[in-house]
């Protein structure tokens, strides 16, 4: 075997070496794309049962809550951008401008049932309610599955950023449809979305 064959066949082994690495970055890439839009999923699916649970809530405490229609009226209006503004979100996780208008309704919709908690102190027989009380059990567990899965979100959008960050995946991570990083699930005051609302009935 002469000098020029092996050196062809050192350039090819090179060259198929470096077309493996660039196509294992692809697949990476690709992995940790879906691992993060899977852990958004699992956000949406708690998100829509908390959504679901609280037209019923407010059915509940309507009969008893008369005089507090505006009120009432806040919870819902916050709960239906919420689920609209889950819905962009859903169509693009980790984008930031989806992110921030979901933190954003999640934070308006946690006001209002602040306001609504506040509010229904007054009403003793119905925080005495069967149903209210039961209504509280599965929206105090499902706030708990949102906070684990906000949780496993942030931390594989934070692995697919890191990985995208680091050289040399950064260069190839445009040419390959992954030109921005994904953007975390973060509410203006974590320290207070961090617990679960308290639902006291």
């Amino acid at each position: 075997m002469g000098t020029g064959t092996i050196v062809t066949i050192v350039i090819v082994a090179v060259i198929l070496g470096l077309i493996m690495y660039v196509i294992g970055i692809y697949n990476t890439l690709v992995t940790l794309k879906n691992r993060y839009k899977n852990a958004f999923a699992q956000i949406e699916v708690q998100l829509k049962r908390r959504y679901d649970l609280i037209p019923n809530l407010m059915e509940t405490a309507k009969a008893y809550m008369k005089h507090e229609r505006e009120t009432l009226e806040a919870v819902i209006n916050a709960r239906n951008a919420a689920a609209n503004a889950l819905g962009k979100a859903a169509a693009n996780p980790g984008d930031p401008e989806a992110m921030g208008a979901l933190a954003g309704s999640e934070q308006a919709l946690a006001g209002a049932m602040s306001r609504f908690n506040m509010v229904m102190e007054a009403y003793p027989d119905l925080k005495a309610n069967q149903n209210m009380m039961q209504f509280s059990e599965e929206l105090t567990s499902t706030e708990n599955k949102i906070a684990f899965a906000r949780q496993a979100f942030n931390d594989a959008v934070m692995q697919y950023n890191t990985y995208r960050q680091s050289f040399p995946q950064v260069v190839f991570a445009p040419m390959f449809g992954h030109p921005t990083d994904a953007s975390l699930l973060e509410f203006e005051d974590s320290a207070q979305m961090q617990e679960a609302p308290k639902v006291s009935f």
